[in-house]
């Protein structure tokens, strides 16, 4: 079995069980995702929220002459925040899929600023979760975009 299968197993086996709080299984997890590698950072959960954040890097600019970061940064830490909440809402580490996650971009994040994603699990079912949420760059009053997403359950909850 590879490395990385067994650091899945592991991690499932210590989630399900409670052994382990969400920082540390993000932190985990970021060991071997895209995330690590962009940034992201854990900030704070609740039952049925988390919060993400990726400080400002210039290796995650879109646009070189106005600084502004790409976008796919920040849909990325949207949906690493949004299988997150999923996972502690229904209480169980289930790999999910992202059936569709729409993101409405209502203004550019200001340059140089930390981009936070807060996303909440409002509701699932045996097969799907549903989540909604907003990006902002230090004001969550301000949002740089507002995230509404559906997720289905690989293995349905027990």
């Amino acid at each position: 079995m590879p490395p990385d299968q067994k650091d899945i197993i592991e991690i499932r086996k210590k989630v399900t069980s409670g052994e382990i709080d969400p920082r540390a299984f993000f932190e985990m997890l970021n060991r071997h995702s895209h995330n690590g590698l962009i940034g992201v950072q854990y900030v704070a959960n609740a039952d049925n929220w988390v919060e993400l954040a990726i400080d400002y890097d210039e290796k995650l600019i879109g646009d070189p002459r106005t600084g502004i970061l790409a976008s796919g940064p920040i849909i990325s830490l949207c949906d690493m925040a949004s299988g997150m909440c999923v996972m502690l809402t229904t209480g169980k580490f289930m790999q999910t899929v992202t059936i569709d996650l729409r993101v409405d971009y209502l203004r550019p994040a200001k340059v140089g600023h930390r981009v936070t994603g807060h996303m909440e699990c409002y509701k699932h079912t045996r097969n799907v979760a549903f989540v909604r949420g907003y990006a902002h760059d230090g004001d969550a009053d301000s949002p740089i975009a507002n995230v509404t997403g559906t997720f289905m359950f690989l293995g349905a909850p027990q």
